[in-house]
């Protein structure tokens, strides 16, 4: 039976013109090298080299032989190649979470061009304003806002820069004003939204003077942080969510920044898994493809263009 290691030792030494300079390009002892095309010869029932004490070349078979020769190593080659482009491709399903706003209004369009670059890819996306449980639940990983309070999950910063806006859109500031200072949020009609069953009521500013939490009120509440944004939109009151979600609604004028950026909360970004055994090649892959659009978005409407009301 003709062995491909043989047949490939075959070829390199046709082209050194010595077992020497093969075994040596193929990190092998000379003499494996010769015992390899004798092993060759006598499979194929023919000498292939025509050998002297001082110079060794191709027999007549050995010439006929060679082209025959390069396919079968070329075809391994080949092989190999294709298993590893394989290996590299992404593939197989890609399970995230992503809250309501960020991701039906902004990452959808991104995973879009995600997959459309790996179609291998299978998408599996669930959105909630609910702190999805990466042990529990069939995640593969989730997009959160804010500091991670679990030390023990594996967290990728996507966006460190981004922060909260406090906006609201021009017929409310017509009917209302603008608040002259974060307490006078106190008196103006403040959409909040659920986080983790939690109402965020409590908005935090970081202020010249120092760091300054608001209790605010008003007459709307949703567990869908993208409904309190149309709500905002529509003029219903003042919100206060990631600068990242409304950079589009600002750079359209259909919201205004009621204070500079630098005084409102951080709100970095972070792509998150359960263990480092999660963090798969398409994980990795996404992480860089997320932080460059994340980038992208902001810088098209940098937090200095700020005008207030």
């Amino acid at each position: 039976m003709i062995r491909l290691d043989d047949v490939q030792i075959f070829v390199y030494t046709a082209d050194a013109g010595s077992f020497s300079e093969a075994a040596r390009q193929l990190n092998i002892a000379p003499a494996l090298a010769s015992a390899s095309v004798q092993r060759l010869e006598k499979a194929l029932d023919a000498r292939l080299f025509t050998r002297s004490t001082r110079s060794m070349q191709l027999s007549e078979a050995g010439e006929r032989y060679l082209p025959h020769a390069r396919v079968m190593v070329g075809a391994r080659e080949q092989g190999e190649q294709a298993l590893a482009n394989a290996r590299a491709a992404l593939s197989g399903p890609l399970r995230l979470s992503a809250p309501s706003d960020f991701g039906r209004n902004v990452l959808l369009p991104w995973l879009d061009d995600f997959q459309h670059m790996h179609a291998g890819l299978s998408l599996h996306l669930k959105m909630s304003d609910r702190a999805a449980d990466l042990i529990r639940q069939p995640l593969d990983a989730v997009v959160r806002y804010g500091a991670l309070a679990d030390s023990s999950l594996l967290a990728m910063k996507l966006v460190d820069n981004n922060r909260r806006a406090l906006c609201a859109a021009p017929s409310y500031i017509e009917r209302h004003g603008v608040p002259a200072k974060v307490d006078d949020l106190r008196r103006h009609n403040c959409l909040r939204y659920v986080w983790s069953e939690q109402i965020h009521e409590r908005w935090r500013f970081t202020l010249p003077g120092g760091d300054r939490t608001v209790a605010v009120t008003g007459n709307r509440i949703s567990d869908d942080a993208d409904a309190v944004r149309r709500w905002a939109i529509a003029g219903e009151g003042i919100v206060y969510k990631s600068r990242l979600d409304l950079i589009d609604d600002l750079k359209a004028g259909r919201l205004v920044e009621l204070l500079p950026s630098a005084y409102c909360e951080p709100a970095p970004l972070h792509l998150i898994c359960a263990h480092r055994a999660q963090l798969t090649p398409a994980i990795s892959e996404l992480t860089v493809f997320l932080r460059e659009q994340c980038a992208a978005l902001l810088a098209s409407y940098p937090s200095d263009d700020f005008q207030s009301a």
